[in-house]
C-alpha cells in the first residue's frame, strides 16, 4: 500500500473511495435511525381568516372605518 495518494495505484484508491461510501451511508443511517420524536404531536391544520371591514388605523385614538 503507497502513502501518497500521488503515487498510490488503481486498488488504493478504490479502497479510499469504498471507505468513503461505507462512511457516508453509516452517518446517514445513524442520523435516521437517532431520530427519537415523531411527527404525530406536530401535524398543523389550515386554518381560515375571513376578511373583515377594512380599517384605516391612525395616529388618533379612534379608526375610520371606509
Amino acid at each position: 500500500m503507497n502513502h501518497s495518494i500521488y503515487s498510490a495505484d488503481r486498488s488504493t484508491h478504490l479502497k479510499i473511495v469504498v471507505m468513503a461510501l461505507v462512511a457516508g451511508i453509516a452517518v446517514a443511517g445513524f442520523s435516521v435511525l437517532a431520530r427519537t420524536t415523531s411527527d404525530e404531536g406536530y401535524t398543523q391544520t389550515a386554518r381560515v381568516i375571513k376578511a373583515g371591514k377594512p380599517v384605516a388605523i391612525t395616529s388618533a385614538t379612534t379608526s375610520t372605518v371606509r
